[in-house]
């Protein structure tokens, strides 16, 4: 199983539809809140290759994009594959 990392901030609707897609899967997965720490911010978009918006996702080191990018994966039956890499 991949390591999965997701920054988040607590206001964020989508970083919790991501959490709950990951939880249902029986993912674990380390959550890095960026919304009072500028560094961790800036070193998620740098990681992201400028992306601002929260969540970003991770998975094994892959940048898998936000929310909606992960989603488009699990729909495309990619997602499993890529977390049991």
């Amino acid at each position: 199983m991949q390591t999965v990392e997701i920054y988040t901030s607590p206001t964020c609707g989508y970083c919790h539809m991501a959490k709950r897609l990951l939880m249902a899967k029986g993912v674990s997965f380390q959550e890095i809140d960026v919304a009072r720490d500028p560094d961790k911010r800036a070193a998620m978009m740098q990681r992201a290759n400028g992306g601002r918006t929260v969540p970003q996702i991770f998975i094994g080191g892959t940048h898998v994009g936000g929310y909606d990018d992960m989603a488009a994966l699990d729909r495309a039956g990619k997602l499993d594959a890529l977390l049991a890499a």
